[in-house]
């Protein structure tokens, strides 16, 4: 199992969630990330070394992006959470 860490914009997000259905979701996802954080799909290009997870809530699809580093131990960082409307972009302002 890996330790999981958020940033700021991530952690800002995931706790403005007022709906639990969603935040429920969100956390069973993140729970799934550190049993097996390469179960969600590796980006490429400008995102390399960058994985997304899709979260499906009633008919929105989230996403979340993280990291994976297992030098000094195993950790997670998420990146991001949200709707994947412009979620790309904000991401690469991120990264």
């Amino acid at each position: 199992m890996f330790d999981v860490k958020y940033s700021r914009t991530a952690e800002k997000y995931l706790k403005k969630i007022k709906e639990s259905g969603l935040k429920s979701a969100f956390k069973t996802a993140i729970c799934k990330i550190s049993l097996d954080p390469y179960i969600g799909t590796q980006k490429t290009s400008d995102l390399r070394g960058i994985y997304g997870y899709d979260v499906r809530y009633g008919r929105t699809n989230y996403e979340l992006a993280y990291r994976i580093y297992e030098d000094n131990g195993r950790l997670i960082v998420v990146i991001l959470a949200g709707t994947r409307e412009n979620f790309y972009d904000e991401l690469k302002r991120l990264v």
